[in-house]
Protein backbone atom coordinates (compact mmCIF):
# COMPACT_ATOMS: atom_id res chain seq x y z
CA UNK A 1 0.00 0.00 0.00
CA UNK A 2 1.43 3.53 -1.14
CA UNK A 3 0.09 6.87 0.50
CA UNK A 4 0.88 9.61 -1.99
CA UNK A 5 0.19 13.43 -0.77
CA UNK A 6 1.12 16.23 -2.92
CA UNK A 7 1.66 19.46 -1.68
CA UNK A 8 2.89 22.94 -3.19
CA UNK A 9 -0.02 24.33 -5.30
CA UNK A 10 -1.27 27.71 -4.61
CA UNK A 11 -2.47 31.18 -6.64
CA UNK A 12 0.02 32.61 -8.78
CA UNK A 13 0.46 35.34 -11.64
CA UNK A 14 0.89 34.15 -15.03
CA UNK A 15 4.27 33.98 -15.45
CA UNK A 16 5.64 33.14 -12.10
CA UNK A 17 6.50 29.70 -10.58
CA UNK A 18 5.14 26.88 -8.09
CA UNK A 19 7.28 23.55 -6.82
CA UNK A 20 4.82 20.76 -6.33
CA UNK A 21 5.88 17.84 -4.33
CA UNK A 22 4.83 14.29 -3.84
CA UNK A 23 5.83 12.26 -0.59
CA UNK A 24 5.34 8.98 -0.83
CA UNK A 25 4.72 6.77 2.13
CA UNK A 26 3.96 3.42 2.83
CA UNK A 27 6.56 1.49 0.67
CA UNK A 28 9.27 3.10 -1.25
CA UNK A 29 8.68 4.16 -4.91
CA UNK A 30 12.13 3.81 -6.21
CA UNK A 31 11.38 1.04 -8.18
CA UNK A 32 8.79 2.90 -10.04
CA UNK A 33 8.37 5.49 -13.00
CA UNK A 34 6.07 8.54 -11.37
CA UNK A 35 3.47 10.70 -12.62
CA UNK A 36 1.75 13.80 -12.82
CA UNK A 37 -1.42 14.45 -14.26
CA UNK A 38 -3.40 17.26 -14.11
CA UNK A 39 -7.61 17.62 -13.70
CA UNK A 40 -8.14 21.52 -15.57
CA UNK A 41 -11.70 22.90 -16.23
CA UNK A 42 -13.21 20.94 -19.12
CA UNK A 43 -10.69 17.70 -18.77
CA UNK A 44 -10.91 14.91 -17.04
CA UNK A 45 -7.13 14.55 -16.25
CA UNK A 46 -4.27 15.06 -18.67
CA UNK A 47 -0.91 13.74 -18.57
CA UNK A 48 1.91 16.32 -17.72
CA UNK A 49 4.77 14.56 -16.75
CA UNK A 50 6.38 11.10 -16.22
CA UNK A 51 9.94 10.09 -14.97
CA UNK A 52 11.50 6.57 -14.82
CA UNK A 53 12.63 4.89 -11.79
CA UNK A 54 16.19 5.92 -10.70
CA UNK A 55 15.96 9.40 -12.05
CA UNK A 56 16.02 8.07 -15.78
CA UNK A 57 13.99 9.42 -18.68
CA UNK A 58 11.59 12.13 -18.49
CA UNK A 59 8.30 13.09 -20.82
CA UNK A 60 6.60 15.60 -20.85
CA UNK A 61 3.17 17.03 -22.10
CA UNK A 62 3.89 19.33 -25.69
CA UNK A 63 2.07 21.67 -23.62
CA UNK A 64 4.25 22.13 -20.55
CA UNK A 65 7.33 20.95 -22.70
CA UNK A 66 10.28 23.59 -21.80
CA UNK A 67 8.43 25.24 -18.70
CA UNK A 68 8.06 22.54 -16.32
CA UNK A 69 10.11 19.98 -14.87
CA UNK A 70 10.03 16.69 -13.10
CA UNK A 71 12.78 15.12 -10.70
CA UNK A 72 13.03 13.06 -7.44
CA UNK A 73 14.75 12.24 -4.75
CA UNK A 74 14.39 8.37 -3.87
CA UNK A 75 15.82 9.37 -0.51
CA UNK A 76 13.25 11.34 0.70
CA UNK A 77 10.89 8.89 -1.10
CA UNK A 78 9.56 12.08 -3.05
CA UNK A 79 8.58 13.66 -6.42
CA UNK A 80 8.63 16.99 -7.62
CA UNK A 81 7.62 19.68 -10.29
CA UNK A 82 9.05 21.91 -10.53
CA UNK A 83 6.67 24.84 -12.89
CA UNK A 84 8.25 27.98 -14.42
CA UNK A 85 6.56 30.54 -16.75
CA UNK A 86 2.98 29.88 -15.29
CA UNK A 87 -0.11 30.04 -17.84
CA UNK A 88 -3.35 30.46 -16.87
CA UNK A 89 -5.05 27.53 -18.85
CA UNK A 90 -2.22 25.58 -16.66
CA UNK A 91 -4.84 26.61 -13.91
CA UNK A 92 -6.08 22.57 -12.24
CA UNK A 93 -5.55 20.15 -9.61
CA UNK A 94 -2.54 18.28 -9.89
CA UNK A 95 -2.10 14.50 -8.83
CA UNK A 96 0.54 12.36 -8.61
CA UNK A 97 0.65 8.66 -9.51
CA UNK A 98 3.08 5.56 -9.68
CA UNK A 99 3.01 4.32 -12.97
CA UNK A 100 0.83 1.74 -13.64
CA UNK A 101 -0.85 0.90 -10.55
CA UNK A 102 -4.16 3.01 -8.82
CA UNK A 103 -1.76 5.03 -6.36
CA UNK A 104 -2.87 8.30 -6.58
CA UNK A 105 -2.63 11.33 -4.30
CA UNK A 106 -5.34 13.92 -3.33
CA UNK A 107 -3.96 16.71 -5.71
CA UNK A 108 -3.08 19.97 -4.88
CA UNK A 109 -4.45 22.93 -6.57
CA UNK A 110 -2.64 25.32 -8.76
CA UNK A 111 -4.15 28.47 -9.97
CA UNK A 112 -2.91 30.72 -12.21
CA UNK A 113 -4.48 34.44 -13.07
CA UNK A 114 -3.83 36.63 -15.51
Amino acid sequence: QVQLVESGGGLVQAGGSLRLSCAASGRTVSDYAMNWFRRTPGNEGDFVARIRRSGGSTYYADSVKGRFTISRDDAKNTVYLQMNGLKPEDTGVYYCNVHGTAYWGQGTQVTVSS
